[in-house]
């Protein structure tokens, strides 16, 4: 383990072995960082949430996965809510200046490039990428293996394996994501197969419980449409199709 003399780890922060924290980082009280972690120069991870109406005296905090790379002003809001953590998974990289907001939940191998935006409340599954300077609104939920454009404003939620992005905007699925992720070429078909049906027009709610999936990959990508509050991002024209030619 290494902690620099100008690191600031406050009294009840719990961290794992080999954990590298450089000058002028900020470890609050509740944080608990797994092996390995780094956390880059001015990094505030468990910093008091961006909430109004919060009570200071709350006792929350945040958990960060095993391997992740915290770069240099990064922040990470504690819970609002008593005995409760922020989640920021395993080998995630979260570049310069990103922003998780409190309550988040980030699934592993996610990574969120220079000033990223996550509201309140925000579910980002597994091996998603976001582009600079992307945003998503509180509540929305992001589901794996998702690419999001640069400066997307995300306030949807997105299903799991899409590309994203303007302002909502699908495009298709991830095409590239999905081979590097060892995705068969049976799943990768049923997805295509789904996607076209979810988006073909009408409820996708509906539309999606109205399939029945083969594979693990397509279940998990219509499971998604039974949750949610903010309803479904989707191509701007119904029938699109995935675009081999993006990752």
């Amino acid at each position: 383990m290494s902690i620099h003399a100008t690191a600031i780890i406050e009294e009840g922060a719990q961290l794992g072995k080999g954990c590298v924290i450089h000058p002028h980082a900020i470890i609050k009280r509740g944080t608990v960082l797994g092996d390995g972690v780094a956390v880059h120069p001015f990094a505030v991870v468990g910093g008091d949430p961006n909430f109004l109406k919060f009570d200071p005296a709350t006792v929350s905090g945040v958990r960060v996965g095993a391997g992740t790379v915290i770069r240099e002003h990064v922040t990470i809001n504690r819970s609002i809510y008593a005995g409760k953590d922020t989640v920021v998974g395993a080998r995630c990289y979260l570049m310069a200046n990103a922003h998780v907001g409190h309550d988040c939940t980030v699934g592993d191998d996610v990574v969120l490039a220079t000033n990223i935006m996550l509201g309140g409340h925000v579910d980002v599954g597994s091996f998603t990428f976001f582009g600079g300077g992307a945003g998503a609104h509180q509540f929305c939920r992001i589901g794996e293996g998702v690419m999001i454009a640069g400066l997307a404003r995300i306030t949807q939620d997105l299903a799991p394996f899409l590309l994203v992005a303007e302002r909502n905007e699908v495009s298709g699925l991830n095409l590239v994501g999905l081979k590097r992720l060892g995705f068969s070429r049976e799943a990768i078909a049923e997805l295509k197969e789904c996607f076209a049906a979810v988006f073909a027009g009408g409820d996708p709610r509906k539309l999606a419980a109205a399939r029945v999936a083969k594979t693990p990959e397509a279940k998990r990508f219509l499971d998604f449409f039974a949750g949610g509050k903010r309803g479904f991002a989707r191509p701007a024209a119904t029938g699109a199709v995935s675009d081999e030619d993006h990752g």
